[in-house]
C-alpha cells in the first residue's frame, strides 16, 4: 500500500472558537467543509464505489456544458455524494482533460479523503463490509489518537476510515497546546532544504501584494 503516513484529523475538531477580525468585526467561523472534490475516470464507476460500497447516498449529478466563471466550453458532470453530516465528497467526470496517468494511485501525503466512523468496533465492521464488496481494505492502523483501515477508490484516491480511540481528547489536548511550538521548530528545521528546492520567494509569500508590489 502506498504511503499510510498520518491520517487526517476528523473535520469536527475546532481550532479557534472565533473567526479573524476585519475592518473592526469578527468574522464567523468556517464551520464545515461543504465539499471536498476530486476529478474522476468515469460517473458510474465513482458512484458504485461510494454509494454501493460505502453507503454515501448520490445526492446531485450536475450536467453542465461550460465551467461556470470561464464560459469555457467543457462538458462535464458534478457528482455529489453525501455524508453523515450533511457534507458532500463531489467528483468532476469531464473525459475531455482527462488523462490516465491523473488516475494512477496517489501517495496518501499528495491526497486523500479520511471518513470518521463513530467506533472501533464499527471501523472493524466496515472493513469487513469492504472486503466482501470486493474491494481490498487494508488495517486497521493505530496512529494513537485514531484506528483507520485504508483503501484506494477507483480513480486513485486513498481512502480512509477512522475511529478515536479513548485517549482521542486527552491526546488532542496536548497537541493543541504544542502545536504552535512543533511548527515554529519544524519550520527552522526544514527551511534551508526547502529555499533550496524551491526558493525563498516561494517560501516567503503570504499573499499577492507582494508579487503585485514586486512587478
Amino acid at each position: 500500500m502506498t504511503g499510510i503516513g498520518w491520517c487526517s484529523l476528523p473535520m469536527v475538531i475546532e481550532m479557534s472558537h472565533e473567526g479573524p477580525k476585519h475592518d473592526g468585526d469578527t468574522l464567523g467561523l468556517l464551520r464545515n467543509a461543504h465539499h471536498v472534490a476530486y476529478r474522476c475516470r468515469d460517473a458510474e464507476q465513482t458512484r458504485w464505489f461510494y454509494e454501493d460500497v460505502l453507503g454515501l447516498p448520490l445526492a446531485a449529478a450536475l450536467a453542465l456544458d461550460e465551467i461556470p466563471g470561464l464560459n469555457e466550453p467543457t462538458p462535464y458532470l458534478h457528482l455529489f455524494f453525501e455524508m453523515g453530516n450533511g457534507d458532500f465528497v463531489a467528483f468532476f467526470d469531464e473525459p475531455q482533460g482527462a488523462d490516465p496517468d491523473q488516475f494512477l494511485r496517489a501517495h496518501s501525503f499528495d491526497r486523500h479523503l479520511a471518513f470518521e466512523t463513530g467506533s472501533e468496533e464499527e471501523l472493524l465492521r466496515w472493513q469487513r463490509h469492504i472486503n466482501e464488496k470486493g474491494v481490498t481494505c487494508l488495517g486497521p492502523v493505530d496512529h494513537g489518537f485514531v484506528k483507520s483501515v485504508y483503501m484506494y477508490d477507483p480513480n486513485g484516491l486513498q481512502v480512509e476510515i477512522t475511529a478515536r480511540t479513548a485517549d482521542y481528547d486527552r491526546i488532542m489536548a496536548a497537541e493543541r497546546e504544542a502545536a504552535r511550538r512543533q511548527l515554529d521548530e519544524w519550520t527552522r528545521r526544514t527551511r534551508d532544504a526547502k529555499v533550496a528546492k524551491f526558493g525563498a520567494e516561494a517560501i516567503d509569500r503570504r499573499s499577492r501584494r507582494a508579487a503585485e508590489g514586486a512587478g
